[in-house]
């Protein structure tokens, strides 16, 4: 159980949802239903964009959602409080299910006033949900839904600067003193990356959106070395083959993923003495010990970490502990580029 103000994680945002949406389905009449299904939009968006709760309740769902785009676009004011527009991408998963929502004609009839509800009775209805699920009351606040929605991105690898547009921050921090991303790049590595988060097609834990800096060409292989926006710099080598059907040029944005037991880890200040031309100096952060594996989080800067698994039964990984300062290297031929579309 979560303790109080400490933010749900993935599996207990999940609980939550699937709590509301049985607290819909359980409305004596429709009045109650539509009343209870305008709380459940306002839940879906706060989860989902890591909106704020005034911005929520200023948004004209049928107007400034957009199911072809799949985009919200917040702004409007409330209590004369003014609000820029910023616009937040939903997967076509999410979208689907407010869309869904708002289709129902006793819903659309009923809410000439959008959503604007007073905001201390909707507080009061998430910290229920909270509560029904087993969680503390605060936990489950709008503001807490929030904050929950930052940190289950940043645990994704969701790329700082993109974690703070998508809540609204005002300058993006972008950490790397030699490459710049635009505000569109920035966007479309959002909105690869929620599609990604909704489809998860992969079995890879570590990925890294960055631009390509050079593409090094030989005889039958390329060298491509790309930063991210923390500034960590990822080296790959792929056919030319690879480089010429993926389109990759310079400036190009794309995702390179390392499967975690691909990810080596090494004790100590020093760096490995190998041929890794990877290489990431950090602290473990959670250790994961299995029958068969162990998983080792590694953290690498403020909005990255990387995930190695290693075999249970080898002897040297038993030395490694939470806090412990390790190096995490991997070679380039373990790196897989994937276009940001």
């Amino acid at each position: 159980m979560t303790d109080d103000g400490q933010c749900l994680d993935t599996t207990q945002l999940h609980g939550m949802e699937q709590s509301f949406r049985e607290w819909v389905a359980l409305s004596p009449r429709a009045d109650v239903r539509v009343s209870r299904q305008r709380i459940l939009i306002i839940f879906l968006l706060i989860r989902y964009t890591g909106a704020k709760l005034n911005e929520v309740l200023a948004l004209d769902p049928f107007e400034e959602i957009d199911p072809v785009q799949r985009v919200v676009s917040f702004r409007g004011n409330v209590a004369g409080k003014e609000f820029g527009q910023r616009v937040v991408q939903l997967s076509e998963i999410v979208s689907r299910k407010i869309q869904d929502l708002l289709a129902d004609p006793e819903f659309r009839d009923a809410s000439r006033n959008m959503l604007n509800v007073d905001p201390g009775f909707v507080r009061r209805k998430f910290y229920e949900r909270a509560q029904a699920c087993g969680f503390p009351k605060r936990s489950g606040g709008p503001e807490m839904i929030r904050k929950a929605r930052a940190v289950e991105l940043m645990q994704a690898n969701m790329p700082l600067p993109a974690v703070q547009m998508m809540l609204g921050h005002s300058t993006p921090n972008l950490t790397s003193s030699y490459v710049s991303f635009s505000e569109d790049e920035i966007r479309q590595v959002t909105k690869g990356f929620i599609e990604r988060e909704s489809m998860r097609s992969t079995s890879a834990r570590n990925a890294f959106f960055g631009k390509i800096q050079t593409i090094l060409g030989g005889d039958i292989q390329a060298r491509v070395e790309l930063t991210t926006m923390d500034g960590h710099s990822i080296t790959t080598v792929i056919t030319n083959d690879s480089v010429e059907r993926l389109g990759l040029k310079q400036g190009g944005l794309v995702t390179a993923e390392v499967k975690a037991p691909w990810v080596l880890l090494q004790k100590g200040e020093l760096a490995p003495e190998c041929s890794a031309e990877n290489r990431f100096k950090g602290v473990i952060t959670r250790i994961t010990r299995g029958r068969i594996n162990t998983e080792y989080v590694v953290r690498i800067s403020d909005g990255t970490q990387l995930c190695s698994i290693v075999s249970t039964v080898n002897p040297g990984g038993f030395q490694l502990e939470e806090g412990d300062r390790v190096w995490a290297f991997f070679n380039c031929f373990s790196v897989v580029l994937h276009l940001d579309h």
